[in-house]
């Protein structure tokens, strides 16, 4: 299964997501979001913990809180969503806000939702950031929490991937290429047939959302 959002003008995101579920199951424990606010996008990636309805159930909880209010500050959505997941078995999520005003995104993992921002500037330094992630369920127990902020250009690409996709995924750079095709190349190549997986592939635009 596969998504993408159109590109309306002055969007900061061209975004495509593929996903499958557990192999017997008719629900995917993993659900991504991309909720635009006034100068900025969040997108983010929850997994909920196991496979089946109680983890979709996890999930789609999660994907609702997020939406109630997508341009507060990461942290404060993480604690939110811990709140909305309480009753639930919980749920992995890492978490990307992009600031137009500013040029930067601001990004915070929980669990094993891995993240990797890949720079269009092949010269740059540290060619690809990765999302250091703390260990804890949201729903059940949360770690101390920092987020990290970095500067973004048009042309660098966020992708975020739940554990059912190899970690293999960030090897080969998908700058450059279409989120479609890289969201659905990664999952085709990485993709475990162990558990529910998910993959969003972001472009940053630009702009004003």
């Amino acid at each position: 299964m596969s998504g993408a959002l159109a590109i309306d003008p002055g969007s900061l995101l061209d975004w495509a997501v593929s996903t499958r579920a557990f192999p017997g199951e008719t629900e995917c424990g993993d659900a991504c979001v991309v909720a635009p606010f006034p100068g900025g996008v969040l997108a983010g990636v929850i997994d909920g913990l196991g496979h089946g309805p109680e983890a979709a159930e996890a999930a789609t909880l999660a994907v609702s809180s997020l939406k109630t209010a997508p341009g507060a500050p990461v942290i404060d959505l993480v604690h939110s969503c811990h709140e909305a997941l309480r009753r639930t078995r919980g749920a992995a999520l890492s978490l990307a806000s992009f600031h137009a005003a500013t040029g930067t995104m601001t990004w915070v993992g929980i669990g094993n939702v891995e993240g990797a921002l890949f720079r269009i500037d092949r010269n740059a330094a540290q060619p690809r950031d990765a999302l250091m992630l703390r260990g804890g369920v949201v729903g059940y127990r949360l770690p101390p929490l920092r987020a990290a902020t970095h500067e973004i250009h048009v042309g660098d690409i966020l992708v975020l991937a739940t554990d059912g996709i190899s970690t293999g995924f960030y090897n080969r750079s998908p700058i450059g290429r279409a989120p479609q095709e890289v969201a659905e190349e990664i999952l085709e190549r990485y993709g475990k047939s162990t558990d529910d997986a998910l993959v969003l592939v972001a472009t940053y635009l630009g702009g004003q959302a």
